[in-house]
């Protein structure tokens, strides 16, 4: 979070009371980054209501703040392109789900701004304040390729850094499949042999981030059941959750996990990208 300089905090030209602007200046408290307020609208005009937000943000201490309201083809487009316009390494907004049959006729407009947006997401669903609460970091300690690797020493410091700002604490989850018989290894046949095959993972994985036995929560099954489970369990007001993109892949670079659990989870959501996504994401915005 620390080298986070610059916030896009997306409002609602619908809500007036902005649950993302609360975030980011918690954040921005604390990082001093800039905050830029973006309104989506082409139908009216909101120069007034944006230039207040400014001003009051001003007086509250917030000195780099500026404003623009914007519209593209689509709201996830329009975010996007502001983004990349002024080079925000986290976006900020609210996420309100859509109902069930819009949903299943329709890609909802949050996945598709998780998918394509190159930078860290936040999507704020609640407005329980963070102060003191769990943060909640989703890894795959059994993927230990390179591109993973990173992923999580990315997921583990934005949890520590949410955690250290909020002071609250941090707790892991990781799921690990159930036993398929059909499996080309054998390790992944019985329940047993997988289970210590992550045991030995976390154990690794707990000694070079430094996680203690009583913050690490393993279990068999799907990550996006096990996932708003713990959430639940431990009262998390933040998860954050990453996804590993292959090159080339345009439509489906996020992994169903992130998209599924945004409508499961209650509290907040900080969905991160690997690197190699990042670069691609950001080369196709550009193009």
């Amino acid at each position: 979070m620390q080298a986070v300089r610059s916030i896009l905090v997306v409002l609602d030209p619908e809500h007036a009371h902005s649950r993302a602007l609360t975030r980011a200046k918690l954040i921005a408290g604390v990082t001093g980054a800039r905050l830029h307020l973006l309104m989506c609208d082409k139908k009216h005009d909101h120069s007034a209501l944006l230039s207040l937000l400014s001003s009051q943000l001003h007086d509250d201490g917030y000195d780099n703040v500026t404003h623009e309201q914007k519209w593209q083809e689509s709201l996830h487009e329009s975010i996007i392109h502001v983004q990349q316009a002024e080079g925000c390494e986290l976006v900020i907004k609210e996420h309100r789900p859509d109902n069930p049959l819009k949903k299943a006729l329709l890609t909802p407009t949050d996945w598709k701004l998780l998918r394509q947006c190159p930078c860290a997401v936040l999507m704020v669903k609640s407005e329980r304040p963070w102060t003191g609460g769990v943060i909640l970091a989703a890894v795959d300690v059994g993927n230990q390729d390179e591109d993973h690797r990173r992923l999580h020493a990315s997921i583990i410091d934005h949890g520590y850094a949410i955690a250290g700002l909020a002071k609250g604490n941090l707790h892991v989850v990781s799921a690990h499949p159930s036993p398929m018989l059909s499996a080309s290894d054998p390790v992944y046949q019985l329940s047993e042999t997988i289970e210590k095959k992550y045991r030995e993972a976390c154990s690794k994985f707990q000694a070079e981030f430094d996680i203690s036995e009583d913050r690490l929560h393993v279990a068999e099954g799907p990550a996006d059941v096990l996932i708003p489970h713990f959430e639940k369990q431990l009262d998390a007001v933040v998860t954050v959750i990453g996804t590993v993109a292959r090159t080339g892949i345009s439509g489906a670079l996020i992994g169903n996990t992130a998209e599924v659990v945004l409508d499961s989870l209650e509290g907040d959501v900080l969905v991160l990208k690997s690197e190699e996504a990042t670069a691609h994401l950001a080369e196709v915005a550009r193009g």
